[in-house]
């Protein structure tokens, strides 16, 4: 499949990076392209059992031979991504669209001192809302702009479509998740853009018809972090007792717990018209399965809860997470 886009299906924290990680050692992409938001949302992913942490670069980092791509739509804080680079060793291949709207301290101290955003809204304090703000009101530095960042800099959409038109395999890599989407989620207590299927195509310069396949990736349960609704929301001790006490990967806050919600999965399938789904951490609902790779192993609960997500959805789960690795997957492709 030459595009892919995998989206969050939920409020974030659904496992795409362990999801992206997988598929760029599997299916070996030309270009792992990433849109979204900006350093706010971390991707966590482990192989070989040491754990990996990225917030700039796309979760394809393990991959050589993958090109690393930022989109235009995505702000850039320039001191999180040189580091990532030199940590990653991605000097090479790694690019960021001169587009890229650029994230400053001023930026960062805004977004703590915003009673609004960091008190009521509840948000990461990395400066992405005051910085699309800033945006908004074309006073914002560009990449193009930042000599630091020169030697990446790139025409991404460019690229991109210039892979897709030579049939190159490309991913296409969101952060945050449908719910927390500026137009579609809880508003207020959401980013500061869209973040659906349709935006970060925009977000990396591809038309919809490029696109051949979506796929949305949910938790096997449901955690947000910071303010806003949550169905049928755990209180900490039963969360605990269940396993799904987590921690942001960003900001380490308490993520809030509660069971997968049906309604929502339908509904993000609809809004972001995915044509696969990827279900992570079956084995923190259900135990027994801990490294399954074999649908046909899985117990009889497990599965059942599987075909209940694709009845409703009427979307055929592909992936499956059943560990941190990155190769306790179940692949149905």
């Amino acid at each position: 499949m030459p595009c892919l886009v995998t989206v969050g299906g939920f409020f974030g924290d659904e496992g795409k990076g362990k999801i992206i990680a997988y598929l760029a050692k599997k299916d070996n992409p030309t270009i792992a392209v990433r849109g979204g938001v900006g350093p706010n949302a971390g991707h966590t992913f482990t192989f070989n059992g040491k754990e990996h942490k990225v917030r700039m670069l796309p979760s394809a980092i393990l991959n050589p031979s993958t090109r690393l791509l930022i989109g235009a739509g995505v702000l850039v804080n320039p001191k999180v991504l040189l580091s990532e680079i030199s940590q990653f060793n991605t000097e090479d291949r790694t690019y960021v669209d001169s587009q890229c709207g650029i994230i400053e301290q001023q930026h960062i101290d805004r977004d703590k001192s915003e009673d609004h955003l960091k008190g009521k809204v509840g948000t990461t304090g990395t400066g992405t809302g005051p910085a699309n703000s800033d945006r908004a009101f074309r006073t914002l530095k560009m990449a193009k702009e930042i000599p630091e960042l020169s030697l990446y800099i790139e025409d991404v959409s460019n690229s991109v479509n210039y892979a897709l038109d030579a049939r190159e395999n490309v991913l296409v890599e969101g952060t945050q998740g449908t719910y927390l989407s500026l137009f579609h989620g809880g508003y207020p207590f959401v980013t500061s853009k869209d973040v659906t299927a349709s935006a970060i195509c925009s977000d990396v310069g591809i038309g919809p018809k490029k696109v051949d396949e979506v796929l949305a990736v949910f938790k096997a349960y449901v955690t947000r972090v910071g303010g806003g609704p949550l169905q049928n929301e755990l209180d900490e001790q039963e969360a605990k007792k269940r396993g799904w006490l987590e921690f942001g990967s960003v900001t380490g806050r308490q993520r809030r717990a509660a069971p997968f919600d049906m309604e929502l999965a339908k509904k993000a399938v609809r809004i972001n018209s995915a044509s696969q789904l990827a279900v992570t951490k079956l084995d923190v609902v259900f135990p027994e399965t801990a490294g399954m790779r074999d649908y046909g192993k899985l117990p009889d609960m497990a599965r059942k809860f599987i075909e209940e997500i694709e009845g409703e959805t009427g979307v055929r789960v592909t992936l499956i997470g059943t560990g941190p690795e990155l190769d306790d997957v179940i692949d149905r492709r």
